[in-house]
């Protein structure tokens, strides 16, 4: 839920018209990137903060009958194509690259989906790279077994430059100089997932993973060659948050901090 402070970033940047060619997520990062696809500036604010507190968005009592926290059919299919109708047509039209992260349960290794490669599937895939272990199922699409795609790859800047990307607006929801620590379930997902060898693998190195990329990220922002965008401050909000309140004031840190840096975000575009 700490995805609602992007979900601010990205409504400033709509706000001035500043779409980006080329839109890479992870996990709610993903979400956030398809609405801004899809040219639909209020619908991230609505879908991810509105719902927080009906049960058929959040239910721990889901979670321990069905092993579901969230509830993917409410959220990837009564959300985006009855209560909050997401912009299909605006989305495949789109010049902009959008590419969703997940992780392919049996190798450990990132995924990437380009939107222009998986048609129809749109919702599928974000539920797969959206999927959090021990809380949500694993989504099974063309022979692979899919979950959350930061456990791969939690910001994919070395997929961005392999794409030929020369500059890199990076939008982070911890503060400069977080650093994450090994995570306490990496024994609990062995025995929750025993044939799921390379999903095991790379949850137990994932922390890893992402401190080498962000002290990469830290580096070249120094040099002037990725431009970040990351609140001064925790957001103080829980994986689960339904506190509104919370949740809107991480949205309005999103958009403010967007608003502040913008000045010097225009000439790195330039």
């Amino acid at each position: 839920m700490r995805g609602v402070y992007t979900s601010g970033v990205l409504r400033f940047f709509m706000d001035r018209r500043l779409y980006l060619p080329y839109v890479i997520g992870v996990s709610m990062g993903a979400c956030n990137g398809a609405n801004y696809v899809a040219r639909q500036p209020e619908r991230n604010r609505i879908v991810n903060i509105r719902f927080v507190n009906d049960r058929r968005f959040i239910s721990y009592r889901r979670l321990l009958i069905k092993g579901e926290l969230f509830c993917t059919k409410f959220i990837f299919d009564e959300i985006p194509n009855r209560l909050v109708p997401f912009d299909f047509k605006t989305f495949r039209q789109s010049r902009q690259r959008c590419i969703i992260t997940a992780i392919d349960c049996h190798t450990g290794k990132a995924v990437y989906y380009d939107k222009d490669e998986i048609g129809d599937d749109v919702l599928k895939i974000l539920q797969a790279g959206c999927a959090l272990p021990l809380v949500q199922k694993p989504v099974h699409y063309k022979g692979r077994v899919l979950m959350d795609g930061g456990i791969a790859d939690s910001v994919p800047l070395h997929k961005s430059i392999a794409d030929g990307n020369r500059r890199h607006i990076i939008i982070l929801t911890q503060p400069e100089g977080y650093r994450k620590k090994r995570s306490r379930a990496a024994g609990l997902l062995r025995r929750r997932y025993p044939e799921y060898k390379g999903l095991c693998n790379a949850f137990a190195v994932r922390h890893e993973k992402y401190n080498a990329t962000i002290a990469r990220i830290e580096q070249l922002q120094k040099k002037g060659e990725i431009f970040a965008i990351r609140p001064l401050r925790p957001l103080g909000i829980k994986r689960a948050e339904r506190n509104q309140a919370k949740l809107y004031a991480a949205y309005d840190r999103g958009y403010a901090d967007a608003e502040n840096c913008y000045d010097d975000l225009c000439p790195y575009l330039s």
